[in-house]
């Protein structure tokens, strides 16, 4: 067990058996833990999170540009949904009655191998309920659901490439055009349908996209160029990242956050910057105005947990420059006057991890100004981050 002191006025013991026995027997009251992330490597942290607290909020990346996501965003003129819908799923509650038949729904994905008549058929008998997946789900749901679909359908057109879309997605695009290019609604809606444990919104609702400089001089417009998943990886590390307005010729932009965004960081009882792809999941959300400037004056723990396994997004950083990326982003709105443990104070590392850069994370991190906490966090078998064990964690210094 490690036991140290923060800048918040009580002992800290990781874990804290006491305080993680009190969440799990009413995590209705639990803490309001908020993470910037995106994409997969915290959905099983989620769904083991959720025993200990239904109160975490999670500020989602808008920026994916691959795949089914940027058929939608190029058709409609909008952020990309897909990491929403899986943080959604993650939390929502898996003991529900009917909770299977929704979930095999929104995750059901139209075949990529279909003729574009065989998708428009299937999407109908969705619309229509016979479709054996929605057939299956309770009725009140089941009309929610399709009064989407319809909404989609008529939408979208015939020409609409269907191929590896998704039906969650569709729902929630259906809902985003609905009321008037405004995300929040259907959010509530498919939090409702799911029973959610926690929150999940974008960061920013605008069609924008990700720009890296990379060392070498060439820049890559796009996050699915970024992540290396649809593409090779990067071969030269990245030196900057922004966003940039498509409808304006890419040029560098930087939006300040909506007031609800400013509200979610200003309640958080503890802030998290968690493991993911560095730059697109968790510098990306850092980007906009006004994150950095709502963080310094939220007065919780603010932690940063390190990646245990390589990154490819990452390449050429060691743990130290890990963190000065973040402290430069997330002082960016006024350097001078964001001080360092304003925004960030804690870094927790496994001890059998290997983290890039020195064997001596302690010595090489001690001139940044965040507390560094050793507590097992990872598989010893894998070296995974364990979802119980961060989850553990999270909870104790909350």
């Amino acid at each position: 067990m490690t036991r140290i002191a923060i800048p918040i006025a009580r002992e800290i013991r990781i874990p804290d058996a006491e305080r993680v026995a009190r969440e799990l027997r009413s995590p209705d009251q639990g803490p309001r833990i908020l993470f910037f992330t995106g994409g997969t490597a915290l959905t099983e942290t989620c769904r083991v999170l959720v025993g200990y607290t239904h109160n975490s909020i999670h500020l989602v990346t808008p920026f994916d540009s691959g795949g089914s996501s940027a058929v939608l965003r190029r058709h409609f003129d909008m952020p990309a949904v897909g990491d929403l819908r899986n943080r959604l799923m993650a939390l929502a509650d898996r003991t529900r009655l009917g909770f299977p038949e929704i979930c095999d729904l929104f995750a059901r994905r139209m075949p990529k191998n279909a003729s574009p008549a065989q998708l428009r058929t299937e999407l109908e008998t969705l619309a229509q309920g016979s479709h054996p997946l929605i057939a299956t789900v309770s009725a009140p749901l089941r009309e929610t659901v399709r009064h989407h679909l319809q909404i989609f359908q008529r939408a979208a057109g015939p020409q609409f490439d269907l191929r590896g879309a998704s039906i969650g997605n569709l729902f929630l695009t259906a809902g985003y055009l609905e009321n008037g290019r405004n995300l929040d609604p259907v959010v509530d809606i498919i939090s409702s349908l799911l029973q959610a444990r926690g929150q999940a919104r974008l960061l920013l609702d605008s069609n924008l996209q990700l720009r890296a400089l990379l060392k070498d001089g060439r820049v890559v417009i796009g996050q699915h160029l970024i992540t290396g998943k649809e593409t090779s990886p990067l071969s030269s590390a990245i030196a900057e990242l922004c966003l940039v307005d498509p409808a304006k010729d890419n040029a560098p932009v930087r939006p300040p956050i909506r007031e609800e965004i400013r509200d979610c960081i200003g309640g958080a009882d503890l802030i998290c910057y968690p493991i993911g792809s560095f730059y697109s999941s968790l510098v990306a959300n850092l980007l906009p105005a006004g994150v950095g400037a709502a963080i310094s004056r939220t007065p919780c723990p603010k932690v940063f947990v390190p990646n245990t396994l390589p990154d490819p997004e990452a390449t050429g950083l060691t743990l130290a420059d890990q963190i000065r990326t973040l402290l430069r982003h997330l002082r960016a709105d006024a350097p001078n006057a964001i001080a360092i443990e304003d925004v960030l104070d804690v870094v927790l590392l496994d001890p059998y991890a290997a983290y890039p850069g020195s064997e001596n994370p302690e010595r090489e991190l001690a001139s940044l100004g965040p507390r560094i906490i050793r507590t097992p966090l990872t598989v010893r078998e894998t070296g995974a981050i364990d979802p119980l064990l961060l989850s553990q964690a999270l909870i104790s210094l909350a």
